[in-house]
């Protein structure tokens, strides 16, 4: 008799809910969700703390500081030749490239010209260091998206670019071999042959990382059309190099503001995309690879002979003044501000570097994507954390 009576009480009351008319909006608080600071899609100690809404993202904020390591105040209580040593390590990738808008700076103040083949030279290992820089770059997309292949590839042929600056400069990541009025040496014997044997690597490794990642269909649906940065908007937030040229702004400092370097004598292109997603970011630096080895082939063909350094005091004191002198690095435009009071060392030294335009950008970008695309636009903006905590 129990049970019946509530097998009816429970059947009145599942009645009574079912006629309620019950108008409840369900209100769910948002997620946050923090990427970094130690994560590889970060590229460094960068934190993207990222608030959601589902799998979407409804704002996102980058947070760096994280290995702030004091290189513009250090500046100030070094010589100009050891404050060449702390540049090359501001893009620990960048190496060689880091040293020479510092060195066209001090030059610029001393009023010194390094010889034709120093400047050959320079612009040769200035780019080799973006090819090795872009060789890790276009691997690493391809692993951030789940492709593991293309990493294995950039690794193995990077290394043969590493090799060559090495032979020339003593070091593979930080050479130090920029001096102000040239070069500290000149290249040695078999150097010419066996760079541009490696050129003709690297772009083979250029083909077979389009024949893995080019067309495949996860990649393909991961970058177009995701993280699309309008040509207006990249100059509002000041992007350069490659992230720039991938939103079809025709603009490099190596066609149109070059200084100190040997681009004005060679028959080079600048690639550009009109897309700006993150497809067309990688586009652009896989042809910026390809065109710095016909870069290279044509310094080497026609390298000048003669003397790697200028006439300049064996004690290097710069007279007073200022100078500001920018160049296209592998992570874009990369300048150095100058201020001299006569002294043996600088009296400030302002950078200006790419990656912190790059992360600048991302809480306009992010905003309004899914989680996964999170990785892929990161990756595709291209930044190293040593650029920004300088």
């Amino acid at each position: 008799m129990t049970a019946v009576t509530d097998r009816r009480q429970l059947q009145q009351i599942a009645a009574r809910a079912a006629d309620a008319r019950v108008n409840v909006e369900l209100e769910t608080e948002g997620m946050t969700l923090n990427i970094g600071p130690q994560h590889p899609a970060t590229h460094g100690t960068l934190r993207i703390v990222a608030r959601l809404d589902g799998e979407q993202v409804i704002a996102a904020e980058p947070v760096a500081g994280y290995m702030h390591r004091g290189y513009e105040k250090l500046s100030e209580v070094r010589t100009y030749a050891q404050a060449t040593a702390l540049m090359n390590r501001i893009d620990w990738l960048g190496s060689f490239a880091n040293e020479v808008p510092f060195i066209l700076a001090a030059e610029r103040l001393m009023d010194v010209e390094a010889p034709p083949r120093a400047t050959h030279i320079r612009t040769i290992l200035f780019e080799m260091s973006r090819i090795a820089h872009l060789i890790l770059f276009l691997g690493d997309m391809g692993v951030q998206l789940g492709a593991v292949t293309p990493v294995f590839f950039a690794f193995r042929d990077r290394e043969f670019v590493l090799n060559q600056i090495e032979a020339a400069t003593g070091g593979r990541f930080h050479p130090y071999f920029d001096r102000i009025g040239g070069l500290k040496d000149d290249l040695p014997k078999g150097w010419i042959a066996d760079t541009k044997a490696v050129m003709e690597k690297v772009r083979t490794f250029c083909d077979e990382i389009e024949d893995v990642l080019m067309g495949a269909e996860i990649f393909e649906t991961r970058t177009r059309g995701i993280g699309v940065i309008p040509p207006d908007v990249a100059q509002q937030y000041g992007l350069s190099g490659a992230n720039l040229r991938a939103s079809g702004v025709d603009w490099d400092l190596r066609r149109d503001n070059c200084v100190g370097l040997a681009y004005p004598e060679l028959d080079w292109k600048v690639w550009t995309h009109p897309d700006g997603d993150s497809f067309a970011r990688f586009w652009v630096r896989m042809q910026e690879t390809r065109e710095a080895t016909r870069i290279v082939d044509q310094l080497l063909d026609n390298l000048p002979k003669g003397p790697v350094m200028a006439k300049v005091p064996r004690i290097i004191k710069v007279p007073a003044g200022e100078a500001y002198v920018a160049t296209e690095n592998p992570l874009g435009e990369m300048g150095y501000y100058i201020v001299s009071k006569g002294d043996l060392v600088p009296f400030r030294v302002k950078v200006r570097t790419a990656s912190f335009n790059n992360v600048s950008i991302t809480p306009w970008l992010l905003r309004g994507v899914y989680v996964p695309d999170i990785i892929t636009i990161l990756a595709s903006l291209y930044f190293i954390l040593g650029d920004i905590d300088r």
